[in-house]
């Protein structure tokens, strides 16, 4: 580069594609139920009912289901100790299925200061490459067992769970919730699947860029899920034995649909003269005020300064 020359330079961009929309009025989809059944507020219940659960150590008996057992164990393959098979004061839930299946099951009947060996055979899909589809003899003594102690169902209950008074009162208050999210479900379903049909008929060759941009979003969404349940990415991929382009040839397929959908609905709204009014953003920012405690003229003026009410036209 010189001072008092001309710089000339050429730059390659992706351009948003021309979308042709095939058919899609009077689309059908199929008919799914989603009424709420008496068994579903019943097991609604008792997930309110097992949160409430009292945990007791349980001096006498022996272990069974959905007990919480502790134990000391170490794993043998052809009579030699293996990396990782070691443990002890582990807290394991019987029923919870989260050990090599086989062995939870193994422990029912077994008592405090028990030991047994069991024997296990570990998947074929297992996570650690040298365990796969191998046999192993697990020596197990039972440190502690954990019992849960339910409370009784009754008006007692329901005064102690929410704002009624009666059991009645609570489940009536369990469906109603039930019916909404249901209700919420059967929305949901419905657009995405006129969605998929929609862009299914549409005519769009997608661009490249497009789809990696959308895979890089939903890498992100996934990173943050993780997140939440104290799991980093990089744990994430040691425990799977996978890496980040495995991860986001998972994703592609789908962010590609995404990315189909969307265009398709956009030139949809765009072929319909659908337009955003005034009215409709305010009704949006009302409902995030209300969703985040906050003045609903405040929000509007930090997504203002944030250049995000475009945005917010558009998903709207």
């Amino acid at each position: 580069l010189e001072k008092g020359k001309n710089l000339i330079f050429k730059a390659t961009a992706t351009v948003k594609p021309e979308v042709k929309l095939g058919e899609y009025k009077g689309l059908e989809i199929p008919a799914k139920d989603f009424s709420v059944t008496d068994e579903q507020v019943e097991e609604e219940l008792e997930r309110v009912r097992e949160r409430q659960a009292e945990v007791i150590v349980a001096e006498e008996g022996t272990l069974e289901e959905g007990d919480t057992v502790v134990i000391d164990f170490e794993g043998f393959i052809d009579g030699e100790p293996f990396d990782g098979g070691k443990a002890e004061n582990y807290n394991l839930e019987i029923g919870s299925k989260t050990f090599i299946p086989g062995f939870e099951e193994q422990l029912i009947g077994m008592a405090k200061e028990e030991e047994k060996e069991i024997k296990v055979t570990f998947p074929e899909d297992y996570h650690v490459e040298d365990l796969k589809g191998k046999e192993a003899t697990f020596k197990v003594k039972v440190k502690e067992i954990k019992r849960k102690k339910l409370p009784e169902l009754d008006d007692e209950f329901a005064k102690d769970v929410s704002e009624f008074e009666t059991l009645e009162e609570f489940k009536a208050d369990l469906r109603k919730k039930l019916e909404e999210r249901a209700k919420q479900e059967e929305e949901n379903y419905k657009r995405d699947t006129v969605g998929e049909k929609a862009a299914e008929n549409a005519e769009i060759n997608i661009p490249q860029a497009m789809i990696d941009h959308e895979v890089e979003h939903m890498v992100q969404d996934f990173k943050q899920r993780l997140r939440f349940q104290g799991i980093d990415l990089d744990t994430y991929f040691k425990i799977t034995e996978s890496s980040m382009d495995q991860l986001k040839e998972q994703f592609k397929e789908d962010a590609e649909k995404r990315v189909r959908i969307s265009l398709t609905i956009e030139a949809i709204s765009k072929a319909e003269n659908i337009e955003v009014t005034e009215e409709d953003q305010d009704k949006e920012l009302e409902k995030m005020a209300e969703l985040y405690s906050r003045d609903k003229d405040e929000l509007k003026k930090l997504f203002e300064s944030q250049g995000a009410l475009e945005r917010m036209k558009e998903d709207i």
